[in-house]
């Protein structure tokens, strides 16, 4: 099996290859910034009076208001308390954005890309490694995502349905310890129809407001990717930001700016979609680990 340095090159390469050919910019914007989006779950780390990036989206689709129509990016992202087998304070995000698409472009663009993998990634790697793919992983990935609801999800491996969840404050723990690791098992998965209480920068379903058009792709009972049709209606998303601003004020957490100049930009955009996936854990399956340190150049613990 190689080493993750290896894979972790060979796999970037692969990537950009895949979205070369896609016709998509490779983009680099600022890790520094002086406002990032308002997430009350995701806590960012200061660098001075900025924020390091918790994600590119806010450049990214002040990008797309730019008329930039096919945008990715492979860059470091950075959140606070992110630590465990699943998770580090620093990591590897793979974004991409299409301008006049929902989240279902978004779900054949996840499949391709991992067909793409399936297919491709042993040509990017030195002619000496002996590169080993983990037991059935190429088929899967080849054979494309079954797709289930969130509430079909909870209604086969919850002990609680979705409603009951929601109305608990429990989805997240029922989520993580009885719904995910029965997620991408013989193929990788899309969760889809989220709660539109779960999904602050995703445009409601038009036949179904309850519903956010927003899904989670899974492989093998890892959680790889978060994709959504963007909410482009800045008033809207103004409000959503106030109540998130004033849920993390109540936490007694700093309360964050409001990012002006995002919604100014935001306002025009009409139709778009986006997802971010993150590359350690995909990496992680590559090696068939079960655990990020394994899986990146140093682990914390290493430095």
């Amino acid at each position: 099996m190689p080493d993750a340095p290896h894979t972790r090159a060979a796999c970037f390469s692969c990537l950009r290859a895949f979205f070369a050919a896609k016709g998509f910019l490779e983009v680099d914007t600022p890790i520094r910034l002086p406002a990032i989006i308002p997430e009350r779950f995701i806590e960012p780390i200061t660098s001075e009076d900025f924020f390091l990036q918790t994600s590119p989206e806010l450049c990214m689709k002040r990008l797309l208001a730019r008329g930039y129509p096919r945008i990715f990016q492979i860059s470091h992202c950075f959140r606070r308390g992110e630590k465990g087998r699943l998770h580090h304070e620093e990591f590897m995000m793979l974004e991409w954005y299409r301008l006049g698409a929902d989240y279902r472009r978004l779900m054949a663009d996840c499949d391709a890309l991992l067909a793409f993998l399936a297919q491709n990634l042993d040509k990017f790697l030195p002619p000496d490694t002996d590169f080993i793919w983990p037991a059935r992983l190429r088929e899967e990935f080849l054979l494309g995502a079954e797709t289930v609801s969130v509430a079909d999800a909870f209604a086969r491996h919850a002990p609680r349905s979705l409603d009951e969840a929601m109305a608990a404050g429990a989805f997240d723990e029922l989520l993580v310890h009885h719904v995910e690791p029965h997620l991408g098992r013989s193929r990788p998965t899309f969760l889809t129809d989220y709660p539109a209480e779960l999904a602050s920068l995703a445009r409601l379903s038009p036949e179904d407001e309850r519903i956010a058009e927003r899904f989670e792709l899974y492989s093998r009972g890892i959680e790889l990717a978060n994709g959504f049709s963007e909410l482009t209606d800045a008033n809207e998303q103004r409000r959503r930001f106030a109540e998130e601003i004033a849920t993390i004020a109540r936490d007694g957490k700093t309360r964050p700016a409001m990012p002006e100049r995002f919604l100014a930009d935001l306002a025009r955009i009409d139709a778009a979609s986006g997802i971010a996936l993150g590359l350690d854990r995909l990496i992680m399956l590559l090696l068939d680990e079960s655990a990020l340190a394994t899986a990146v150049t140093f682990a914390p613990d290493d430095l």
